[in-house]
């Protein structure tokens, strides 16, 4: 991806802007957005706190591409990427902390992980998601990528069980252990759901799965953040049709 910024099209994503971080200001900038996100808004329990900043060693290997309001400069959104590459470097993919990948090994063709995803309140909107999306698009194409991959997360505030009523949802239609079976190093506690529960996907799932990921196993549990991570992964050839102009037309 060229340090310039995307150009976007439509009315309502004009004011933003897709890049990748150039500068430990911008890097910083992200991990603010990161840590508001996560530790004050949604209780994360995360190290070196007092900094007011969401960081880890993963952060020195990555490369982080950031959403930004052009009026006026500040970062809206955020994720970090990290292919086969710098995962060497850093000793394995981050997702491999949370899940045995079971047949990463044999995957033929570039990996690109995707994580710590989050997006500004008061962007919390298509339109923000589309930008971040376009940016992952055109790195896949300009770097030829095959897999997508990464964790969305279920809050598990609730001990479980919009977690489970998700799992419930997933199973039945974007289960495939074909490519990868990952499995998660920390189940989640077991439980028999109310007959009465309806699952809520989260923004992030659900843009996945409108791209046509699939789901490779049972969630991992993330008591840092207290949240259940579903592995998923995105093999380019699969793409759903009414996204796939996105990260095919180069």
């Amino acid at each position: 991806m060229s340090n310039a910024a995307l150009a976007i099209e439509t009315t309502q994503e004009r004011h933003l802007i897709v890049e990748l971080v150039q500068d430990r200001a911008c890097l910083r900038a992200a991990q603010a957005l990161r840590f508001q996100v996560f530790s004050e808004e949604c209780g994360a329990q995360l190290a070196n706190a007092e900094s007011g900043l969401d960081q880890d060693l993963f952060d020195l290997h990555c490369e982080h591409l950031v959403v930004r309001d052009r009026h006026t400069g500040v970062i809206v959104a955020t994720t970090r990427l990290l292919d086969n590459q710098r995962a060497r470097l850093a000793g394995g993919f981050y997702s491999e902390g949370e899940f045995q990948l079971v047949g990463l090994k044999q995957l033929r063709g570039d990996i690109l992980e995707i994580g710590r995803t989050c997006v500004h309140a008061d962007y919390r909107n298509g339109a923000t998601i589309s930008v971040l999306w376009s940016g992952i698009a055109q790195l896949m194409n300009e770097r030829h990528y095959t897999y997508l991959m990464g964790c969305a997360s279920v809050g598990m505030g609730d001990g479980g069980i919009q977690a489970h009523a998700v799992m419930q949802r997933l199973r039945e239609r974007y289960l495939c252990r074909n490519w990868l079976n990952a499995i998660p190093r920390l189940p989640i506690p077991e439980m028999d759901l109310p007959d009465n529960v309806t699952a809520q996907m989260p923004p992030l799932l659900k843009a996945y799965m409108r791209l046509g990921a699939k789901i490779c196993g049972e969630p991992c549990w993330d008591p840092e953040f207290n949240v259940a991570d579903v592995f998923i992964l995105l093999r380019r050839e699969q793409l759903c049709s009414r996204y796939a102009r996105h990260f095919k037309t180069a």
